[in-house]
């Protein structure tokens, strides 16, 4: 098995866990903490301002999230960098909320399709992550099993715990960015990274528990997530958008759910996809329709998502996005990496992006 990114895997405590995964991935958090260190330069935030960002952020996932704090300070300490770089890093999206990246408006894709709607039964989630394509080469694949036996297998950021993945409970999570008038921090009301928010639902072993999690969790940056368990009646699926001090949701219409980078729940706030347009206006439409055409009952498949993650309608701002050659260069994004999922196998697909050009790699959890 060759996969087109790093595989960390460990185990152990959540301290454990973190300093064996700074050690083994201390080369590609060096090369993410030094790409983000160009990135906060860029929006004027010096390294002394983002570590002192860093130090906050932490010490409110400590409070609220003590195990993912242990996991992250150990990650530091593996990796032997400054844990308020590390924690700067975990909250980019908080810290250059203000200047959001053409990925921004025209970022990442999430498909979801219930068990009663596919043709193995099980519940499948997919989603194309764009960003920079420079970020390539500082991601990794974690694997981490902790002392209860609880295992995670999510595509991450390095030096991050987690983007899209899913866990040995049948749980899985696909995130997209969001963009609001609420966004940002303030002293008076520091919120938890964005990331650490992901990792919380990753380490729940119900769907209840992990919208517990999430939901009520203080925050400074807007995102949508993608939540899903399987189950013996064909599983569930939600999705959430998470805006600084409140929440909206969505559930599987003809049992399917897609989203993009837009609001589409009644918020009382304003979506700042107003101010940059962007594909996202199109792209969950879209992917509804492909995923509704391919949903009659039982037979929807693996191969139905990576055809809509691969699809090309308004080329290069598309579901399978390209570098657009019009973009200036810090803000070009493009599909970096691309995920499947079988939440009732326990198996994540990773394909290099855009993926039209490459195959779905599997890992098993079981096996992995």
């Amino acid at each position: 098995m060759t996969l087109p990114v790093p595989y960390v895997d460990v185990s152990g405590t959540p301290g454990e866990c973190g300093f064996a995964y700074g050690q083994a991935a201390r080369g590609q958090i060096a090369a993410n903490l030094d790409l983000y260190a160009g990135r906060f330069r860029a929006v004027g935030l010096d390294a002394a301002t983002t570590r002192s960002a860093g130090e906050t952020f932490r010490a409110q996932t400590v409070r609220l999230y003590p195990r993912i704090a242990e996991m992250l300070d150990a990650t530091a300490e593996g990796a032997e960098v400054a844990v308020g770089d590390l924690y700067a890093v975990n909250a980019r999206t908080e810290l250059i909320y203000g200047t959001p990246p053409d990925g921004a408006a025209g970022g990442c894709t999430v498909l979801g399709a219930l068990g009663t709607h596919t043709a193995t039964g099980h519940t499948l989630m997919a989603q194309n992550w764009d960003w920079h394509p420079d970020q390539r080469g500082a991601m990794v694949l974690l694997g981490t099993t902790d002392e209860r036996g609880h295992r995670v297998v999510a595509l991450t950021e390095a030096g991050m715990l987690a983007k899209a993945g899913l866990n040995s409970a049948g749980l899985g999570i696909c995130v997209n960015m969001l963009t609001t008038d609420r966004d940002g921090v303030t002293k008076d009301n520091p919120g938890v990274p964005y990331h650490v928010v992901l990792r919380a639902a990753l380490e729940s072993d119900t769907l209840g528990r992990a919208l517990k999690a999430v939901v009520p969790s203080p925050r400074n940056a807007s995102m949508n997530l993608l939540l899903g368990q399987s189950g013996p009646a064909g599983g569930e699926l939600i999705d959430l958008e998470l805006v600084p001090g409140v929440a909206g949701w969505l559930h599987p219409e003809g049992g399917v759910l897609a989203h993009a980078n837009h609001l589409e729940t009644a918020l009382p706030v304003r979506d700042l996809i107003n101010d940059f347009g962007g594909s996202t206006l199109f792209r969950a439409a879209r992917a509804r329709r492909l995923l509704t055409a391919a949903a009659e009952p039982g037979k929807l498949t693996e191969d139905d998502l990576a055809t809509i993650l691969r699809d090309h309608q308004s080329y290069p701002n598309a579901i399978c996005r390209h570098v657009d050659e019009h973009d200036a260069y810090g803000e070009r994004s493009e599909t970096v990496y691309a995920v499947l999922m079988d939440l009732d196998e326990r198996r994540i697909g990773i394909a290099e992006g855009p993926p039209c050009d490459h195959e779905f790699t599997w890992v098993e959890l079981t096996n992995a």
